[in-house]
């Protein structure tokens, strides 16, 4: 039997946010890939982890759509493998992922793996050079038949269901230019889809940054059937017990999770890593906290203080300057303070933005 705390712990030092420095080649949440939502999103994620994101070449990175269509930072060099990663692992898989897509597919006997083929197949055909979203999933409807196609009544239009249309983009070899808003795909120059390994395999990258965990926690995570991932769960595991819970932990890890210490301050960005983890009660076991980290709209970061999360964040613009608002959850030393502040003025750093100040509550 194993405490919060060490778990805590464990995954801190897993996803380097002890770190002081570090490269996009030794960076692991780069493996499960880094979701890049938010102006604090993924490159933030890198830099609270030791990156030098300012001196690092953008093109070492590659934005793509993948684990719950959301938009996610990989090593370039990985493209090949991380597109065989991310492909659902059955038809059932692909139904689930794709979400009220799968209903109008089914009904007219189309498979869902060979829907999202035909929707890739369509979409290279229409991005020869770099081309807007919208311009896409218009050019789309022209060509595509009815089950893919929904009416949309907030444009007014029709067009293809969201969800096959952000997962076929990797499987078309298409990626999302950085900083673009709306999205920018283009062609991924010399794409080929290569076996995926060990260590891009999302389940394990999963348990070796997000562990100890059950499958549930990973089909959450993906969307995917908890059958699919219980059929490919790993052998290589052990088994500890998290607050009356058995939970898997790749036996390769048992030492580091055994020894870890999370010694760090560091301001999380709404969508960190740390903070997709599928035991959110884990996490923060205080609901009312909880419900505080986890709104329905309007995610605050999370401060991280030696493994434990003690409260949320809020950047608040102000003209060419911005604060960050701090809501704790308990009593902070002075020192914790200070370490805060300097968190913050590493954020101001990054954004490019004076910092005003850091406000905490009276």
């Amino acid at each position: 039997m194993v405490d919060q705390r060490q778990v805590m712990n464990f995954r801190v030092r897993a996803q380097q946010l002890d770190r002081a420095e570090g490269a996009l080649g030794d960076t692991a949440v780069l493996d499960i890939g880094a979701q890049d939502t938010g102006p604090d999103g993924g490159r933030w994620a890198l830099a609270i982890r030791g990156v030098d994101v300012a001196a690092m070449p953008p093109e070492d990175l590659i934005l793509l759509w993948t684990v719950r269509g959301a938009p996610h930072l990989y090593r370039r060099a990985d493209v090949g493998k991380v597109a065989a990663g991310v492909e659902p692992f059955s038809d059932a898989d692909a139904g689930k992922r794709i979400y009220d897509a799968a209903k109008p597919l089914k009904a007219a006997g189309i498979g869902m793996l060979a829907a999202l083929d035909e929707v890739a197949a369509h979409m290279r055909a229409v991005v020869t050079e770099p081309t807007v979203k919208g311009d896409v999933s218009g050019r789309l409807a022209e060509v595509m038949p009815e089950p893919y196609l929904r009416f949309c009544r907030p444009c007014n239009s029709t067009h293809l269901y969201e969800m096959p249309f952000r997962l076929a983009a990797v499987r078309a070899g298409l990626e999302l230019q950085l900083d673009t808003s709306p999205p920018v795909l283009q062609r991924i120059a010399r794409f080929r889809k290569a076996t995926s390994d060990d260590r891009l395999d999302l389940i394990r990258a999963y348990l070796r940054l997000l562990g100890p965990a059950t499958p549930k926690h990973v089909a959450d995570y993906l969307d995917a059937p908890v059958k699919d991932v219980k059929a490919r769960w790993p052998e290589d595991v052990i088994e500890v017990v998290v607050d009356g819970e058995a939970r898997s932990l790749l036996a390769a890890d048992e030492q580091a999770f055994d020894s870890a210490e999370g010694r760090a301050t560091r301001l999380l960005g709404p969508y960190d890593l740390f903070l997709q983890a599928k035991d959110r009660a884990t996490l923060v076991p205080d609901t009312a906290h909880a419900k505080e980290l986890w709104p329905v709209l309007g995610r605050p970061g999370a401060v991280l203080v030696d493994g434990e999360l003690v409260g949320t964040w809020r950047p608040r613009k102000s003209g060419r300057t911005f604060k960050v608002t701090v809501q704790p959850w308990r009593t902070l030393a002075a020192s914790t303070r200070n370490d805060i502040v300097e968190q913050a003025e590493r954020l101001a750093a990054y954004r490019a933005v004076p910092l005003a100040g850091v406000e905490f509550p009276a």
